[in-house]
């Protein structure tokens, strides 16, 4: 496109913005046209005396290792958060980045506020847990929230495939989300857990301080205090892994995909 025709779109389009009442304050969303690649950024047309301008820093939030190609910018209308008129440049600096920002904290927020249950792929595993990302938000699960058979876990390390989720907490303010697997698979199980309800679950581990039984595809703790009314001694003797055994409900909590269970009491 020559310079001619640019600078003719460029009227035009501050034209159309001259119907309207455009006075810019910081904080405002407008859109733009951008005009011309420099260095370090964009010139934008706003359709204001002054000038808008991208740093290359304000493009766009960068996920799973994927940059926007800043050669498909130029002539491209598009929206931006305006953070503050340089005067001394007679500029406004823009972001696309901040504005994806703000609206991605709103999405997250309906999303928590609906208990929306949603797959997110893996961007990066570690020793404590998944890193993720959620409507361009950097996002983690915690491995003490992961919940997956150990075929699956060895798949979902392996391939990085995607993995169901629900948001456990949320601080716009210091960036922070954390992600819960335990959660979504405890919401959407098929067998609907009820409070001082008996039920049979398989033993699938047995540690020091309790069991951990499979009630219906989903993990519960039977801690070791609620296995008697008498301290038992030697708790690998007692139980066996993948035998039947009868208990209680005595605790669920959705929110961190947990059910404690007991047999004391139980007839």
């Amino acid at each position: 496109m020559n310079k001619k025709k640019i600078m003719k779109n460029n009227n035009e389009f501050a034209n159309i913005l001259k119907k309207y009442n455009y006075n810019l304050l910081p904080g405002d969303i407008v859109a733009g046209t951008i005009i011309y690649k420099e260095k370090k950024g964009f010139l934008v047309n706003i359709g204001d005396q002054i000038a808008g301008y991208l740093p290359n820093e304000e493009i766009r939030i960068t996920t799973n290792n994927q940059n926007t190609k800043h050669s498909t910018l130029v002539n491209r209308t598009v929206e931006f958060l305006l953070m503050a008129p340089k005067t001394n440049i007679k500029q406004y600096i823009l972001s696309i980045k901040r504005l994806e920002y703000i609206r991605g904290w709103k999405r997250i927020k309906q999303l928590q506020k609906e208990e929306i249950i949603f797959h997110t792929n893996l961007h990066h595993i570690n020793k404590g847990g998944i890193i993720t990302y959620l409507e361009g938000i950097q996002g983690f699960i915690p491995k003490s929230h992961i919940y997956l058979k150990t075929k699956e876990k060895n798949k979902l390390y392996k391939d990085k495939i995607h993995i169901q989720c629900k948001i456990l907490i949320i601080n716009e303010k210091n960036n922070q989300l954390i992600l819960s697997n335990k959660s979504a698979i405890l919401f959407i199980s098929t067998h609907k857990f009820k409070f001082g309800e008996i039920i049979y679950g398989k033993v699938k581990s047995i540690k020091p301080y309790g069991l951990f039984i499979d009630l219906y595809g989903i993990t519960a703790l039977l801690h070791i205090s609620e296995i008697k009314s008498i301290r038992i001694n030697n708790i690998q003797s007692s139980f066996k892994i993948n035998t039947l055994t009868k208990v209680k409900v005595i605790n669920i909590d959705i929110k961190q995909g947990r059910i404690s269970v007991s047999k004391r009491n139980i007839k």
